[in-house]
């Protein structure tokens, strides 16, 4: 049987319309800041958003994981600044955890629109995250953090289970167990010299049950930065065990901020 060229285009054309159909589309374009651009923390990768991501593309978002080499704060933050540097206009930032130090300084970009802390560091100028950290009480996480002969620092599996990620399946802990990438030490002893949430609309992402950054700590850094603040009762790992209630705050900076 021959195929002629308009048969060949009519069946392109009905293919064309199959993919555009409602059933099939994307989610139309988000409103307001369109490109996302989230940071992991220690002992974690660009898969620790693996649940929030889809949520924020469903809406529109574009969407893209940092994957911090966990080295120095220099190297996490030029990792992230070239993230920053792929979008295509207005950037809202979001850290976690040891993430939190990285936009802090990173969030200074000019691209920058805004910054989301998700139970995460937020140093001062000239403040490093183990000076921060140590304003509060130790908590019970700490006991299981471990160096190697690099000087690298990683959480033990106990560490893991019972303080970083204890609302999650035992599954999903053995997975971040496997995958945990070490910290460099001396990474944690550097200083940020600007603040970015000192000059940009912040969020927070308080995790009422964190076991690694004290909870009291993040309250505090969240009134000090006056940040739009949400409570979830959540490990440290929120934007595992939350995901649905972390997409919205990231989703709700979104829209406040093109509003303004």
């Amino acid at each position: 049987m021959k195929i002629t060229v308009l048969t060949a285009l009519g069946a392109l054309a009905l293919l064309s319309m199959s993919l555009t159909s409602p059933d099939n589309a994307a989610a139309p374009a988000a409103v307001g800041i369109k490109n996302i651009v989230l940071v992991h923390g220690t002992w974690a990768d660009g898969s620790s958003w693996a649940k929030v991501i889809p949520l924020l593309q469903a809406k529109g978002y574009h969407v893209t994981a940092v994957q911090n080499p966990l080295t120095s704060l220099a190297d996490d933050v030029a990792s992230t600044k070239r993230a920053i540097a792929l979008q295509d206009g207005p950037v809202l930032l979001v850290g976690h955890s040891w993430g939190g130090v990285v936009i802090t300084e990173a969030g200074n970009d000019p691209k920058v629109a805004g910054l989301v802390y998700v139970a995460a560091a937020a140093p001062d100028e000239g403040q490093s995250f183990l000076e921060l950290v140590q304003t509060a009480p130790a908590t019970p996480g700490n006991d299981e953090i471990r160096p190697d002969a690099s000087s690298f620092v990683s959480m033990t599996p106990k560490g893991i289970m019972e303080d970083f990620a204890q609302d999650l399946p035992k599954v999903e802990q053995q997975v971040l167990i496997a995958t945990q990438g070490p910290q460099a030490f001396s990474a944690l002893k550097e200083k940020v010299t600007q603040a970015a949430w000192k000059t940009k609309p912040s969020w927070y992402i308080v995790a009422s049950n964190d076991r690694m950054i004290n909870p009291d700590l993040e309250r505090t850094l969240a009134k000090k930065m006056k940040a739009t603040t949400t409570t979830v009762a959540s490990s440290h790992v929120a934007m595992l065990a939350q995901p649905t209630q972390v997409a919205a705050v990231i989703m709700d900076a979104a829209t406040k901020l093109a509003a303004k």
